[in-house]
């Protein structure tokens, strides 16, 4: 098993920034790829930004606006969130999987942390 904890959510203005972190503790070792997805109300729960040995995958949406990183020692990963929009404001979730591939499909991914909210204002 793998836990995960997010942490560093909250409330920022158009324009600003976040940096999410998620901790991950147990079986790390089984670890391949570290993700984030995104789900606002009423919506479907969404692809954000992925990590793996291979390198990183984006959504087109936050493209250049944010950066996923990985501290193995830690095994830990962050997404920068920088040039926030209101339509960034969801609860995000950190995942990982145990397969050594990237995906963005959310159903591949086996361990789910608990979600934290980011909302942006206007």
């Amino acid at each position: 098993q793998v836990q995960l904890v997010e942490s560093g959510g909250g409330l920022v203005q158009a324009g600003g920034s976040l940096r999410l972190s998620c901790a991950a503790s147990g079986r790390t070792f089984s670890i391949y790829v570290m993700g984030w997805f995104r789900q606002a109300p009423g919506q479907e729960r969404e692809f954000v930004a992925a990590i793996s040995w291979s390198g990183a995958d984006y959504a087109d949406s936050v493209k250049g606006r944010f950066t996923i990183s990985r501290d193995n020692a830690k095994n830990t990963v962050y997404l920068q969130m920088n040039s926030l929009k209101p339509e960034d404001t969801a609860v995000y979730y950190c995942a990982v999987r145990t397969y050594p591939q990237g995906s963005r499909v959310s159903n591949s991914y086996d361990y789910w942390g608990q979600g934290i909210q980011v909302t942006v204002s206007s």
